[in-house]
């Protein structure tokens, strides 16, 4: 008997989907897209209303293969993918690539909010069908990336360096980046003062007070002169209590998670990286073994929506009541503003079970699981808890023409804060009990205290999602590639986990905004986002909003003037050039920057740099072996290739005799070559044979000179422990040595 055939986008969804069914229908994964652009060309025929060119993963013929095998058998297909835009556009590939296998048997869209045996049985009995619009959508912003980096990569390339790119929403992200960059550099700061006095009641403890006002006036004290004058003052004055405030209020809890703020407290609080945050959230979606059942713990992590359905609500104020008490149970049920641009059929993410506690689930999952799944439930438990309360008291204290003020804050009822304890309460000052208006009170100090206003703080990950949320920039599901995508090319980096651009991402920039100002900035991304949302709405034809950017760009590229851009990038210096005595000029190149002789190309000379204390020029020297060229007689000298290293006649570009760098130790597999170290197109340093292609040995760990006294074998290799502590190991006997 035929059976129905469900697709997922990943194996573990798949198996977790599986365990539900009872082998009732068969279920299968389509490894995420099986179709995309070509990866070489355009792939979409502008001129034909768009039309794209769609080619199958070659990495995934056996998957498809079996796709189609298993359509082929089933009586009905159900796609199942995430969704967002995203797992909708991948179910209408998979439907279109299964129109064969599919013809004259029922196709049905599921979705679901989280993976649990109700949830699938639920979405299977009453399924639908593609959503159109939001795959239009997809497509819309896919075809709109692919002809921003199509069409201004190349611009890059002829005018800084190959190798570049350019993104739609990351160059506006690394635009920020810049702005704040300028803004710390040019910033300058001033200095203020701050008067503090600890006093004393009769008969009662001491406390602290900060002068408020100054002749009736907020403070504001500029110099140490004008800070002397008025402590001179107020040291002669009486100190009486002039009022006593006392306040209640009462802070309300945070709303339960969307995308944005559980990168942000994942970031602050237990410091994961957004890629890190959605991955491990991917991990608690698609299902945990737990004792002998597999579940999904989450709701699905890709949202900008705060609802909540009422099941999920009525179960965790159950919840509330047994753990915490009754009094804890917030008296209605909280429902929290969705923005906007949110897609409100979503959830915000949630436990798919809150009486799934995180101590009962600790045994199963990995610290990491463990760690964002206590965070989510902590902070969905408390949604729905009683607000915590804050008693205060102001104290005004009078000192003649100055006015000192003190607040202390008390905790009277720590309401959700039981369940999610990182609110963060400031309790001020440790006010005395029984102080009266008119009380007289002894000054013991007078402290002058010296301050100088800061720059504004470089982004962290978590406050640069905050910023790109709040201007509208990228979607729930964007967030965490934006953030990695400007680290990865290298236009930032990280230091002490803040973003920090780097030269090469300056430079980018700085031609981005010269020459595409009006495409690549805030403004201008949010409106196209918001294109991409009303498409996804059917509110607009996603044709007319691709040919509107699409116009948009290219009136800007034909502006372009690259050889004006090129030379304002060009740097001039004082460093001679030794082959023909020109003053070389600094350039920008695939690796950064470096000097060259400006007569190119009669002239072809180049030499790597790195900037002193003050940014002056210090040239780094070549690296020479004591050995001359066997064909001009000139030094020779080693050179850092794409590859790795290699031996150079120095007198290039008039001798061009090269060879291999060999480490002296020979190869174990032909024993005829010696290692070689090798950079692969990524970076990575790898050691392979000098007889390549003739021997293919190759090796991951670095090979020494030094013989194994266990066995005798004639090297060693490198490796680290996981505290990266290096220790050589023989490939030979496999033994170890310090």
């Amino acid at each position: 008997m035929a059976k129905g055939l469900i697709i997922v986008e990943s194996p573990a969804k798949a198996k977790t989907i599986s365990k539900f069914l009872n082998n009732q229908y068969i279920v299968r994964s389509s490894m995420g897209h099986v179709r995309d652009l070509p990866k070489k060309t355009l792939g979409i025929d502008i001129e034909n209303n768009f039309k794209p060119k769609y080619v199958t993963d070659r990495t995934k013929s056996k998957i498809i293969k079996e796709l189609r095998e298993a359509a082929k058998k089933s009586d009905q297909i159900f796609l199942a993918s995430d969704r967002d835009r995203e797992g909708e556009a991948i179910a209408w590939h998979l439907k279109e690539l299964l129109k064969k296998e599919s013809k004259d048997k029922p196709v049905y869209r599921i979705v679901f909010n989280e993976i649990t045996k109700s949830a699938i049985k639920n979405a299977i009995e009453h399924p639908g069908k593609i959503d159109e619009y939001k795959v239009n959508a997809q497509q819309a912003r896919r075809f709109l990336d692919r002809i921003v980096g199509y069409s201004v990569s190349p611009v890059l390339w002829k005018v800084i360096a190959k190798s570049l790119s350019a993104g739609r929403v990351q160059s506006v992200a690394l635009r920020i980046l810049c702005e704040r960059e300028a803004e710390i550099r040019a910033f300058k700061a001033e200095e203020y003062w701050s008067v503090e006095a600890r006093l004393q009641p009769e008969n009662k403890y001491d406390f602290k007070s900060s002068l408020a006002k100054w002749q009736g006036k907020a403070v504001k004290i500029s110099n140490e002169e004008e800070v002397k004058k008025i402590t001179d003052y107020i040291k002669k004055q009486k100190f009486e209590i002039g009022s006593i405030e006392r306040k209640s209020r009462k802070i309300q809890p945070y709303a339960p998670y969307i995308t944005s703020t559980l990168q942000q407290d994942a970031a602050r609080l237990i410091n994961f990286t957004a890629n890190r945050t959605m991955q491990t959230a991917q991990q608690l979606y698609e299902g945990i073994a737990v004792g002998s059942e597999t579940a999904g713990l989450i709701t699905y992590m890709r949202t900008d929506s705060t609802r909540i359905a009422d099941e999920a609500n009525q179960r965790v104020k159950k919840m509330i009541s047994e753990r915490f008490g009754g009094e804890y149970v917030n008296k209605f049920t909280r429902e929290y503003k969705t923005k906007n641009t949110a897609q409100d059929a979503h959830e915000a993410i949630r436990p798919t079970d809150v009486f799934r506690t995180p101590e009962d689930l600790s045994q199963y999952l990995t610290p990491d699981q463990l760690k964002l799944y206590t965070l989510i439930w902590q902070r969905f438990t408390a949604a729905q808890m009683i607000p915590a309360e804050v008693n205060s008291i102001i104290i005004n204290i009078e000192a003649g023409d100055a006015q000192f003020k003190s607040q202390g804050n008390e905790l009277t009822n720590q309401g959700f804060i039981k369940a999610y304890p990182y609110y963060s309460f400031q309790e001020g000052e440790n006010i005395p009990e029984g102080l009266a208006e008119k009380e007289i009170l002894s000054l013991l100090n007078l402290d002058e205290l010296q301050h100088f206003t800061k720059p504004p703080a470089r982004y962290s990950e978590a406050s640069l999602i905050k910023e790109l949320e709040s201007k509208g920039i990228g979607r729930p599901s964007t967030y965490a590639s934006i953030t990695n995508t400007i680290l990865v090319r290298k236009y930032a980096e990280k230091i002490e986990k803040r973003f920090h651009p780097t030269d090469l991402g300056e430079v980018v920039n700085k031609f981005l905004i010269a020459n595409f100002d009006s495409f690549f900035n805030v403004e201008f991304t949010a409106e196209m986002e918001s294109g991409l949302d009303e498409i996804e709405t059917g509110d607009i034809q996603w044709e007319n909003v691709l040919r509107k950017y699409n116009n948009a760009i290219g009136d800007l590229i034909g502006q372009v003037d690259v050889k004006k851009s090129k030379s304002i990038l060009v740097e001039p210096t004082d460093e001679d050039c030794d082959k023909c005595g020109s003053k070389m000029v600094i350039k920008w190149g695939r690796k950064g920057q470096f000097l060259a002789c400006p007569n190119y190309p009669k002239c072809s000379n180049v030499k790597s740099f790195t900037r002193g204390e003050k940014g002056e020029i210090i040239v780094v020297k070549e690296e020479t072996i004591d050995e001359n060229c066997p064909e001009c007689g000139n030094p020779l000298n080693i050179k850092n290739g794409r590859y790795g290293k290699f031996i150079a006649c120095s007198n290039y570009p008039k001798c061009k005799y090269t060879r291999t760098m060999t480490m002296g130790i020979k190869c174990p597999e032909c024993e005829k070559g010696e290692f070689v170290e090798l950079k692969s197109k990524k970076g990575k340093i790898y050691y392979g044979c000098s007889s390549y292609p003739d021997c293919k040995n190759v090796s991951f760990y670095k090979p020494y000179d030094f013989a194994c006294p266990e066995c005798g074998n004639y090297y060693t290799e490198e490796h680290f422990d996981k505290s990266k502590k290096k220790y050589l190991v023989c490939p030979e006997c496999k033994k170890e040595f310090c």
